[in-house]
């Protein structure tokens, strides 16, 4: 346990209330003036990074440890000691492919989270960013990156109790440490917002591409949206491309209305970074691939769960891809939800363009599957 450096001396005379709270239980507390110092008046060079639920900034502690101190947004602001309850609660959830809860400060009407800092920044830079910014990622980093992350939302939604659905996996909220070690951020804050700050209001600009149908229509939480999300962003790991700004031959498309037209005409493989160098193992790539579809199928219930994803992604295995169905891509997703209003309502119910009768029996089924055969030594 860590101890409180938070005191009467640092709450500032014009804050009374801050001798009175009782300060978290396994975090420290920070002044405001600590991380102001430490991020030098949080200075735009010290800025790394912009999120739904604020700005983060790069601080050196007094001791010497490097932090990245994220400033939360005005609708983030609650009381005192609820919030101080939420983050011992967020604090306790400790796994090596998430990122550690170091502090908070909660002195006047800031609400600041202090986190470990992480070297190589975040995998939406790492893989998606500028020339100039990308790693050297091979296959066997990119392939491990999936795996780690894949453990990391198993111990969310399976290991952790009381389960967390994150609601944001995107690149941008996976950190990569100086190993390239992955690590999942922002898990466990959507309780410090209300409810109409969390459900996309203020977030769904950047993380369309992500979106499960069933949350960006009718706000449908589960886990399942994140394995969704999930199965977008191993596209995007593999491909090198941002899943919400892909162009295809001078064509607009999502990266998953992509990756499946590219897997029914059995030309999966041209979707691999061209920067991941030769030879790579082709069979595991496309499994990868074809896990990620199985991930973003549009009901569901028939998406697996996290310990089946990384059954799939880390054993040897033959995929049945007899049960795979289409894609949940949002446009195809609302035209089918339209339709069924005009069906419930007696309403001749029109075939939407581009959108199958299978694609929409694959939101309406809710049959359990099976989706691996492993493979005989």
């Amino acid at each position: 346990m860590r101890g409180c450096c938070f005191s009467a001396s640092t709450a500032g005379k014009n804050d009374p209330s801050q001798h009175d709270i009782d300060g978290p239980k396994n975090v420290m507390l920070f002044s405001y003036n600590e991380l102001r110092a430490a991020t030098k008046n949080f200075h735009t060079s010290n800025k790394i990074g912009r999120g739904g639920f604020g700005t983060v900034y790069k601080g050196t502690l007094k001791n010497g440890r490097q932090v990245a101190v994220k400033t939360l947004s005005a609708e983030s602001r609650q009381g005192i000691q609820e919030f101080l309850t939420e983050i011992d609660m967020i604090s306790n959830v400790k796994h090596p492919n998430l990122v550690e809860l170091v502090g908070c400060c909660v002195q006047g009407n800031n609400r600041i989270l202090v986190y470990e800092y992480v070297e190589n920044n975040s995998l939406d830079r790492a893989v998606l960013g500028s020339h100039d910014k990308k790693l050297k990622l091979h296959w066997h980093h990119r392939s491990t990156i999936c795996v780690a992350i894949a453990r990391g939302l198993v111990f969310l939604h399976e290991e952790h109790h009381p389960h967390i659905v994150h609601r944001d996996i995107k690149a941008s909220n996976i950190l990569l440490d100086k190993n390239l070690v992955p690590k999942i951020g922002d898990f466990g804050l959507a309780k410090l917002f209300p409810d109409n700050v969390t459900h996309l209001s203020t977030r769904v600009a950047g993380t369309t591409g992500y979106l499960a149908p069933e949350y960006a229509m009718r706000g449908q939480l589960t886990k399942k949206a994140d394995i969704y999300s999930f199965g977008v962003l191993i596209l995007e790991i593999i491909s090198g491309r941002n899943s919400a700004k892909s162009t295809w031959l001078g064509v607009q498309k999502f990266l998953l209305e992509w990756a499946w037209q590219l897997y029914e005409e059995g030309k999966l493989l041209e979707l691999i970074d061209p920067e991941i160098e030769k030879p790579y193992p082709e069979e595991e790539v496309l499994r990868y691939m074809k896990v990620a579809l199985f991930c973003t199928q549009a009901a569901a219930k028939r998406r697996p769960n996290m310990t089946q994803v990384l059954d799939m992604l880390s054993k040897q295995s033959r995929l049945n891809e007899k049960l795979l169905t289409p894609p949940g891509i949002i446009q195809d997703m609302m035209a089918i939800w339209k339709g069924g209003l005009e069906k419930n309502s007696d309403t001749p119910q029109k075939t939407s363009p581009g959108v199958s009768s299978e694609h929409s029996s694959a939101l309406a089924s809710s049959a359990p599957i099976t989706v691996t055969e492993m493979l005989p030594r």
